[in-house]
């Protein structure tokens, strides 16, 4: 079994699977009459395969038993998938290139100020929160198509990933 050490989540290091959606290395527009700032173009949200539409939800993650076994990836092929924390909670975010492949798995600790937009097609693991009740913005695609693979984990092929 492979363990995985989650590193610190980047734009560099997570640009290959999606975007990091953060205020830090934006420049902001001031609005409202000076008493709010805003930062445009945090992610590229692509739903509209097949005739989708946007659909934004909210989550409420909980904490899995530890040592978190990985034995689940999903992937959408016909949109884009953000998770946007609500709360200023540190969670756990893990994709891959190949779900068949350990050496392609990556792990990252994201801040409770960072949220990820996962790109299309992009192999990721469901929501990995450290506290219960962690809230979520999502924004993702809804519509006709299927949208949603799913590959289970089993035996040599089960992950885990590092406390």
């Amino acid at each position: 079994m492979s363990i995985l050490k989650p590193a610190p989540l980047t734009q560099a290091a997570f640009a290959a699977f999606g975007d990091v959606i953060e205020m830090a290395g934006h420049d902001p527009i001031t609005i409202n009459q000076g008493y709010a700032q805003r930062f445009n173009d945090l992610a590229g949200v692509d739903v509209s395969m097949e005739g989708g539409t946007t659909n934004v939800s909210l989550f409420l993650g909980q904490p899995r038993q530890r040592p978190i076994a990985i034995t689940l990836m999903e992937r959408h092929p016909l949109g884009s998938q953000a998770f946007i924390p609500l709360q200023d909670r540190p969670w756990l975010v893990l994709v891959c290139t190949d779900v068949h492949d350990a050496s392609s798995y990556r792990a990252f600790s994201a801040s409770g100020r960072q949220g990820v937009n996962y790109a299309r097609n992009v192999w990721h693991h469901p929501l990995l929160v450290n506290d219960a009740d962690s809230r979520f913005l999502i924004v993702d695609r809804k519509g006709p198509g299927r949208n949603l693979e799913e590959v289970w984990l089993e035996g040599d092929s089960a992950l885990r990933l590092a406390d």
